[in-house]
């Protein structure tokens, strides 16, 4: 994988670049659509380039390989190949799943054992098995096992789930550098910043991670319940930390705003479910502000969704007609919903990449953010 910097806005400190991987280039900053067990919920591969425009999407190594299983993934020849997707894949490793697994499942220095939610079979996750699964998998960018501990958690405790981290790191990247891709194109490893409120112990995760030449890094354990002030004070002490010529992805962020905030703080990648999660619930993010879909005011709104898009469903759909599905819960109204939200979340990301080409970046950001926070 290559990264290649663009240019860096003078007023903050965005900055768009390419990542040039085995399945294509991918523009930065970037938001990537979670397709946890092989899909995006309720979206067409064919939508996700048509209408939404996604140049990566996520997949999740634990739900992966509890099901469909490595051995299936194997025969099909990687992820890519099993779910007919022939631009970039990103993996993330199975740490946060496992974390919010806390009544089942054990840390050591080891690795994690679990239960499976499926069917309640045990497993092991390992820093060197996790690689070995996303080997088959076959993701362009996959990500180092590590503990997402929980928030509130003292600086004593934290301390040690960093340790454990960076231990699990120093093995995986081991793992990494003596195994070899599956199936003809290289595949990336990004260790994974931890330290959850603690500037100083961020600091030292970050001091520690980059000592391993990875092609990009990570930052987690951000966005599990935490001030939004916290996670921009966090992010700020780490960014400056990362190296300038590889790329940094904000694991698991976030809103619209959330988004913005970060870019301007020198994110260039993301992920989230709230687009598809909350978009299913009849939440839409517009250029104007929040829409709740389910509120009486647009019963009778026979206006498009959003007359400003180029999404289909924006053009042709009304909010009426989609209000009406989502109180009748028709599965077509978590649909159109969810290719809205994604079509505008990376709409943004484009509209960001324009912003901080031209200069204008930060005053556009003041603009946007107070718009994107109004409840319409």
């Amino acid at each position: 994988m290559k990264f290649r910097l663009l240019c860096t806005d003078t007023s903050t400190n965005a900055r768009c670049g390419i990542i040039t991987t085995g399945h294509g280039e991918v523009e930065t900053p970037i938001f990537m659509p979670v397709g946890t067990a092989g899909t995006v919920k309720a979206v067409h591969q064919r939508e996700l380039l048509q209408d939404v425009k996604a140049q990566i999407i996520l997949g999740n190594t634990y739900h992966l390989y509890l099901r469909p299983g490595i051995e299936t993934l194997r025969e099909a020849g990687g992820l890519h190949k099993f779910i007919n997707w022939n631009r970039p894949i990103l993996t993330d490793s199975g740490g946060y799943q496992v974390f919010s697994l806390a009544a089942i499942r054990k840390l050591s220095r080891e690795g994690a054992r679990f239960s499976s939610h499926i069917d309640g079979s045990k497993h092991m996750f390992t820093p060197e098995s996790i690689v070995d699964v996303q080997r088959v998998i076959g993701a362009d960018i996959m990500m180092a096992l590590d503990e997402c501990i929980a928030h509130p958690s003292d600086h004593k405790q934290v301390k040690k789930s960093i340790d454990l981290t960076h231990h699990w790191l120093e093995r995986g990247f081991a793992r990494f550098q003596e195994t070899v891709p599956l199936y003809g194109y290289e595949q990336s490893f990004f260790p994974i910043v931890q330290g959850s409120v603690y500037a100083d112990l961020r600091a030292e995760s970050a001091s520690e991670v980059i000592k391993y030449p990875a092609d990009g890094y990570a930052i987690g354990g951000l966005s599990v319940g935490e001030p939004e002030e916290v996670m921009y004070a966090m992010t700020e002490v780490v960014t400056p930390l990362l190296p300038v010529d590889k790329p940094r992805y904000l694991m698991g962020v976030g809103t619209p705003v959330n988004l913005l905030e970060s870019i301007a703080r020198g994110v260039d990648m993301f992920d989230c479910v709230m687009p598809t999660r909350n978009g299913r619930n009849g939440m839409l993010f517009t250029r104007n502000g929040i829409i709740n879909m389910r509120n009486n005011k647009w019963k009778d709104d026979f206006s498009p969704i959003d007359p400003e898009s180029d999404c289909f469903v924006d053009q042709h759909y009304s909010k009426a007609y989609l209000r009406h599905l989502i109180i009748s819960k028709e599965i077509l109204g978590a649909q159109i919903a969810s290719l809205h939200n994604l079509s505008f979340y990376l709409w943004l990301m484009k509209e960001a990449r324009e912003q901080i080409r031209k200069g204008s970046f930060g005053e556009w950001k003041a603009k946007m953010v107070k718009q994107l926070k109004v409840r319409l």
